[in-house]
């Protein structure tokens, strides 16, 4: 397809980054999936892409048969104590998250292509792209190496319903899903790679770490361009994103917070203190 993507069959991704974009989403395979998102990637930075304008975006990425998608509640919590086969439910979580991620970031890029964006930000928004799907493949090895793969065990549906209730406005996409749900990466996984390494699972660890410390950079992504997206229309940044938190967010904020990861990612505690004691 013209401004496709690296298929099944491997051709170099062209044309359009948004068209790239939505081939990455129209993707179902995980594993191909991952690979195109690194490709197209890679086309970015090489100049290869444009940002000539490509078709609309699917209201939901193609996925893969497996997992079946259940509702929150439905899905079993994962517990690292209950030895491999709790390991192994906390990374198949851990890689439908990130599976997702890959999505929600290449959605970005097709969905939002406001006039007068900086590069900068197509910039950005490839490399959180692109360090999602390592994090999914590094995941999926670690799966592996436990005797399994992504698809073995069900998972939710709540990251797509996020997308879905900010899909009409850049604005609301930012407040939500970096300063949000990918800022409550930061604390929780911290506690995740003391239990990991607590039973003896240093190499699972290791993975989480590389995860945790791009995450910070993820979520400053956000930040950077939700206070770009303020200035260019005329709002308030704190104001703004206590306001969409409340009218976007279907969850409520959950402390203890990771206050040292968030102020690295430029998200101060007077932002989301006063929101988790309103919820």
């Amino acid at each position: 397809m013209t401004g496709g993507f690296a298929g099944s069959g491997g051709e170099t991704p062209s044309g359009g980054l948004p068209a790239a974009a939505v081939g990455v989403l129209l993707t179902a395979d995980a594993a191909a999936k991952a690979s195109a998102a690194q490709a197209v990637a890679a086309a970015w930075r090489a100049g290869r892409l444009t940002l000539d304008p490509g078709p609309p975006p699917p209201d939901r990425p193609a996925r893969p048969a497996q997992p079946v998608l259940r509702p929150p509640q439905e899905v079993p919590r994962r517990r690292i104590g209950t030895g491999a086969p709790g390991r192994f439910a906390l990374l198949h979580a851990l890689a439908h998250i990130e599976l997702n991620a890959i999505d929600l970031a290449w959605d970005v890029l097709a969905r939002f292509g406001e006039p007068g964006l900086p590069r900068g930000f197509f910039d950005d928004w490839v490399r959180v792209a692109d360090e999602e799907a390592r994090h999914f493949l590094l995941l999926q090895q670690r799966l592996a190496a436990l005797g399994g793969r992504y698809g073995d065990l069900d998972a939710h549906d709540g990251l797509w319903q996020a997308a879905q209730a900010t899909a009409d406005d850049l604005l609301a996409r930012l407040a939500v899903v970096p300063l949000v749900l990918e800022a409550r990466g930061l604390d929780v996984t911290p506690g995740m790679i003391e239990r990991l390494q607590a039973v003896g699972d240093q190499d699972s660890a290791a993975v989480l770490d590389v995860i945790y410390r791009e995450e910070i950079g993820h979520v400053a992504v956000g930040r950077r361009w939700f206070d770009w997206l303020c200035g260019r229309r005329g709002c308030a940044p704190h104001e703004s994103w206590q306001s969409l938190v409340r009218a976007r967010f279907r969850g409520r904020l959950k402390p203890p917070f990771n206050e040292a990861a968030r102020a690295a990612a430029g998200l101060p505690a007077d932002w989301y203190l006063g929101a988790a004691r309103d919820a």
